[in-house]
């Protein structure tokens, strides 16, 4: 399936959205992620749950990107963090979420500079000049988010409270079930 500027057909499946991926500028990651029509059951079969945290779930690795299906019970939230220098789209795929997104000054005090919500079908962006930020599900149910980076992640700078400081943490998943 190629992108064109005519999209014939939105992508249905996670295979689909993957040669898409594999076909096209990260330009076009938006449009891609915004046409998209997969069921609820195409996220499902990547879902796993946690009482404790949030999962990350490994949908599709490459050297040019990666699918990350995060898994959230009710009131999850990430830590504020970057993303290791890469770029960043989030599809909300299922639940309603904030974003909060900060910057920091030269004392290392970290500023709130902007909230925004997200629901099923919306998508966002994040790159490391624009801040920190983090998630949270503010559903009063299990929500999903599919994460797409530029160049898989494999480190980043999570907002340690007690430390009062950013700490560097390798990435890593919770499970991995890849589609194709």
């Amino acid at each position: 399936m190629k992108l064109t500027k005519n999209v014939q057909k939105p992508v249905e499946t996670f295979s689909e959205l993957i040669q898409v991926l594999d076909e096209v500028d990260r330009k076009n990651y938006t449009t891609i992620l915004k046409s998209m029509q997969l069921p609820k059951a195409e996220f499902e079969k990547f879902a796993t749950w946690s009482e404790a945290c949030y999962t990350r779930n490994c949908v599709f690795e490459n050297e040019a990107f990666e699918l990350i299906l995060i898994c959230w019970e009710e009131s999850q939230i990430t830590a504020i963090h970057d993303h290791g220098g890469e770029e960043c789209w989030v599809y909300f795929a299922d639940g309603s979420f904030r974003e909060n997104i900060y910057s920091q000054n030269q004392n290392k005090e970290l500023k709130l500079e902007k909230t925004s919500k997200g629901r099923q079908g919306d998508v966002t962006y994040m790159v490391d000049f624009m801040g920190f930020h983090n998630l949270e599900n503010t559903s009063t149910k299990r929500a999903m988010s599919l994460h797409l980076y530029a160049k898989p992640i494999k480190n980043c700078n999570v907002f340690d409270a007690v430390k009062n400081k950013f700490v560097r943490k390798e990435m890593s998943y919770d499970n991995v079930q890849k589609a194709l």
